[in-house]
């Protein structure tokens, strides 16, 4: 059954026939204009009221199955849905119950205007891919759209249309819990990512009913919180705000993204919420995104503790003067705006626009054709969980592993006549691999490592627990508690260790440890797994680490003894298959780190594309005083885009078309690369740039392109990039994204890393 938008007046139905004859324009600026047309035309016949409850989003707030609620703040925003103030609701899934909100929204209130459904499907809805750090290292920009396709099917099959997805935030400091959230240390690698996720998530057609609409966020500096303290201050220069954080955003726009979402820390003073130099001076002015901007959670009333307003009233005057349209659940908007408007402190006209906007997107999605398109309890039924969702999920966790080391080639395991001792408990833990952000799957419903290399029978294998990682509780909204003290199953470990060829140890974080709210000042091995590691080692030195992780780890211990390391990450529902699959050689491994892993934690921030200091690198032995630590090295223990393979791959004939070029022009890149192995496998083909001499200092290196080749064995491939003004502008001291003339070099590898350079000019 179709439903034409506000139906219910009968002055309406001029406005629905005349937008009627104009649904099938025949030019992308008709289409554009037709769809203006019919906002306005709503936005026209609301009360100032109706368009502040537009901006007003709720979380769910009762049982929908159980009795109305009478009293409390349940019944307040009850109240308010049925006079429709509210414009969305967050955290309510499923068909029954979105379907029971949407009908208070079109057959109750005045307008009868459908509400918007948000939830954060992070990385998968019930069938979870890889978290989204371990998604970056497959650096497969068509899996990772895959991944979020699925995910976007899933979810719209339970009613919901709108994902708090994907977060777009450059990280440096692996004590963030957050990093896990997002594609690394890299602007350029994380804007292609960033265009990856909007597009699996919201596709071609935003009115179809497999996509929802994506969200960049945190908009602006939430990875660059001090101290890599979640929700700590930031305060960066304006050359790292354009250069380094700015990209992914400004690519999420120009792939269409439909959202943005504020974020919690202050940005130099000012908390982003506030801030209308990121939402309407760069967002909607500079980058023109005519979308919607919500807040993070509570993040308006949070302007209070900040110190930058002075009550919920003031905050919700500061947040709309500043742009942020949609108020996520502190009622600050639907409590004050109107009052703020009537005493002149907020111009109407930011109502409207902010309404506009999200009416605007509610179109798009067709709900004012449909309210219930998403609502199809057949379609729920038949597609969540489908098979084909399982594959893809597969697929995209063994993309994401990485092989750090493997000497003596010990991997792969052969696959018949060894003794095999398993030993960890997140070996056979089935929840953990989820990871963090997976709050609508099912705990237990993760393929265990165990359950994967159980399906291979041609080896003796056995499993210890060794120790504990987590105790305690570990639901979503809780703290895991580490196992520092109980050592209790160490000695089966080392028995079962002592019998085997080949001992498999899987340990790391728990799936709970990484994620918003678990920063760590100690980012090794959690607990008494150190103390397992080495104990096993004592007895049998023929070990695979195997990693289950949501950050980077200070593993300095195991990178040094440990002959093979396989990063594991957390990896989803069938995180065992893929770990089995990678171990046993039926996939090679490809992924390559997304983030630089320390040596030790006193190193962070940690970034691959540093800046030279006026005393860089010197000789140790002549002079104390460059910089550096008397301590430890400065150079990572694993670099960003590092990931080895099964494969062996040769490098050569690195060539620069010409030396130079001018403004109009461009020159090409080529290597050639060899799989020198009798085994298939993938490279990803980096490729970097310095500016030497610049009028802001630039990094000492810069990743500005990549391809992902798979080579058959003895295969030769010659990858050809291409570098123009595009490639090498940045936001210069003339405060402006332009090319400077100058000299550069350029450098290629299979990872940062890199093995070949050459010099080039532009000539501007």
């Amino acid at each position: 059954m179709k439903y034409s938008f506000l139906f219910i007046l009968g002055s309406l139905f001029f406005v629905v026939a005349c937008s009627k004859k104009i649904t099938q324009p025949s030019t992308p600026l008709a289409r554009k204009n037709a769809l203006d047309i019919k906002v306005d035309s709503v936005l026209q016949l609301m009360t100032l009221d109706e368009k502040v409850g537009q901006l007003n989003q709720y979380n769910g707030f009762w049982d929908i199955t159980g009795p109305t609620p009478k009293e409390g703040q349940a019944a307040k925003k009850y109240e308010d849905l049925k006079k429709g103030l509210v414009g969305s609701m967050l955290n309510v899934k499923g068909v029954q119950d979105v379907r029971a909100l949407q009908k208070i929204a079109v057959e109750q209130t005045r307008l009868k205007i459908p509400l918007l459904f948000g939830f954060d499907v992070i990385h998968g809805y019930k069938t979870i891919s890889p978290i989204p750090l371990a998604e970056a290292a497959s650096w497969d920009l068509q899996a990772i759209q895959k991944s979020a396709a699925i995910a976007a099917e899933e979810a719209s099959a339970e009613g919901l249309n709108w994902t708090f997805a994907p977060m777009v935030d450059v990280a440096r400091d692996a004590r963030w819990g957050r990093v896990m959230e997002g594609a690394g240390e890299d602007p350029f690698l994380g804007s292609k990512i960033a265009v990856a996720r909007v597009q699996g998530f919201q596709g071609n057609d935003l009115a179809a009913t497999n996509t929802i609409l994506a969200c960049a966020k945190h908009f602006a500096g939430y990875g660059f919180a001090e101290s890599g303290r979640d929700y700590n201050t930031v305060d960066v220069s304006e050359n790292t705000l354009q250069n380094i954080i700015f990209p992914p955003f400004k690519a999420a726009v120009d792939a269409g993204v439909r959202t943005f979402m504020n974020s919690f820390n202050e940005l130099n003073g000012i908390p982003a919420t506030g801030n209308a130099y990121l939402q309407r001076d760069i967002l909607k002015k500079e980058w023109n995104f005519d979308g919607f901007v919500v807040s993070d959670w509570g993040s308006i009333n949070e302007m209070i503790a900040h110190g930058y307003a002075k009550d919920s009233k003031h905050a919700a005057e500061i947040a709309i003067n500043a742009g942020s349209d949609m108020d996520m659940e502190s009622s600050a908007y639907v409590d004050h705006l109107v009052a703020l408007v009537k005493e002149g402190k907020v111009k109407e006209s930011f109502i409207d626009d902010a309404a506009r906007r999200i009416l605007k997107v509610k179109f798009e999605l067709g709900l004012f054709d449909d309210p219930y398109r998403y609502c199809n309890e057949q379609r729920e039924q038949s597609t969540v969980g489908k098979p084909e969702f399982h594959e893809g999920v597969l697929d995209m966790a063994k993309k994401s592993i990485v092989l750090l080391k493997n000497d003596n080639d010990i991997l792969p395991l052969k696959k018949s006549g060894q003794k095999i001792a398993l030993i960890g408990a997140l070996a056979n833990d089935k929840t953990s691999p989820l990871g963090s952000w997976r709050i609508a799957a099912e705990d237990n419903t993760a393929v265990s490592v165990l359950e994967g290399l159980q399906k291979y029978s041609g080896n003796q294998l056995t499993f210890s627990k060794g120790a504990d990682v987590a105790v305690g509780r570990t639901q979503f909204i809780w703290e895991t508690k580490i196992n520092t003290t109980d050592k209790t199953g160490f000695d089966e470990a080392i028995a079962n260790a002592k019998q085997a060829d080949v001992v498999i140890m899987v340990l790391g974080e728990h799936g709970l440890q990484s994620g918003e709210g678990r920063s760590r000042t100690d980012i090794d091995l959690p607990g008494v797994q150190q103390e397992l590691l080495e104990a096993v080692y004592k007895v049998n030195p023929n070990i695979v680490l195997v990693l289950n992780n949501g950050r980077p780890l200070a593993i300095p211990w195991a990178a040094e003894k440990i002959p093979a390391i396989l990063e594991g990450w957390q990896l989803g529902t069938q995180s065992g298959n893929a770990i089995a699959q990678v171990l046993y050689g039926d996939y090679n491994p490809s992924g390559k780190l997304p983030m630089s892993f320390p040596r030790n934690v006193g190193q962070l921030p940690l970034y691959y594309n540093y800046k030279n200091t006026g005393r860089p690198i010197m000789n140790e032995s002549e002079s104390v005083f460059w910089s550096h630590y008397i301590d430890e090295k400065n150079s990572p223990q694993f670099p960003f885009g590092h990931g080895l393979s099964y494969s062996k791959f040769e490098y050569s004939g690195f060539d620069v078309s010409s030396n130079a070029f001018a403004k109009g022009g461009s020159i090409r890149v080529s290597v050639n690369v060899k799989n020198t192995s009798n085994v298939i496998g993938k490279e990803v083909v980096q490729l970097y740039i310095r500016d030497l001499i610049a009028s802001v200092t630039r990094p000492v290196k810069e990743l500005k392109g990549f391809e992902l080749i798979e080579l058959q064995p003895n295969e030769t491939k010659k990858v050809v990039f291409t570098i123009n003004e595009k490639t090498i502008e940045f936001f210069t001291a003339n405060r402006k994204w332009e090319a400077e003339a100058g000299d550069f070099k350029v450098f290629v590898g299979g990872s940062s890393v890199t093995q070949f350079e050459k010099d080039f000019q532009f000539k501007n």
